[in-house]
């Protein structure tokens, strides 16, 4: 299941549909083009991909001027967990983090040519660490909840949002964790 679930993530815009029907519930693929902003017939070639690999399953239908609209819930999440990392071959990780930070760097590049590192809110660091196992161990565990903490946020501002049917737009924003071992340094 890893690797089909590997597959089944190796489009962004399928980790964002999945995204949204874990946080948001079932939606239709039209409900969720309006809300990634991207176009219909992409979404839903995403969303019949993501059928075919078990990730999203078919819960209601309704009719809507003279079609038929389908609903889908997520099976699975939209990211793997640590044993399922684990447990994908080293070369597909590698792939994976390649792709990741390709597409987060692109993001930042481009945000910081419009104005996206302006708030006075943002936050960009790095820090250099230098920890023993048990250290190395509680860091995971810390980004760990951090993710688990943000995902728990966006998706009560969501509710939110939705509660008091909010015209203003979102702020949208991308949150990029990342923690690694360093390169040895260069011999002398």
């Amino acid at each position: 299941m890893d690797l089909q679930l590997h597959k089944a993530l190796s489009h962004p815009l399928r980790q964002r549909i999945l995204q949204q029907l874990v946080e948001r519930g079932p939606a239709s693929p039209k409900q969720i083009a309006d809300t990634l902003e991207e176009p219909l017939g992409n979404v839903s070639y995403h969303v019949k991909m993501l059928r075919e690999f078990d990730c999203v399953e078919l819960v209601d239908t309704r009719q809507r001027r003279g079609a038929i609209e389908h609903f889908y819930r997520a099976t699975s999440r939209a990211w793997l967990d640590d044993e399922q990392w684990a447990r994908l071959p080293v070369s597909v990780r590698r792939q994976t983090v390649g792709r990741t930070l390709t597409e987060l760097f692109e993001h930042a590049v481009a945000a910081s040519q419009t104005g996206g590192f302006d708030h006075p809110e943002i936050h960009v660091s790095r820090t250099y660490l230098e920890v023993d196992e048990l250290g190395w161990t509680e860091l995971a565990s810390l980004l760990g909840e951090t993710l688990d903490a943000a995902v728990r946020i966006n998706a009560e501002s969501a509710a939110r949002r939705a509660e008091v049917q909010e015209d203003a737009a979102p702020i949208r924003s991308e949150l990029g964790i990342m923690h690694f071992h360093r390169s040895p340094p260069e011999p002398s």
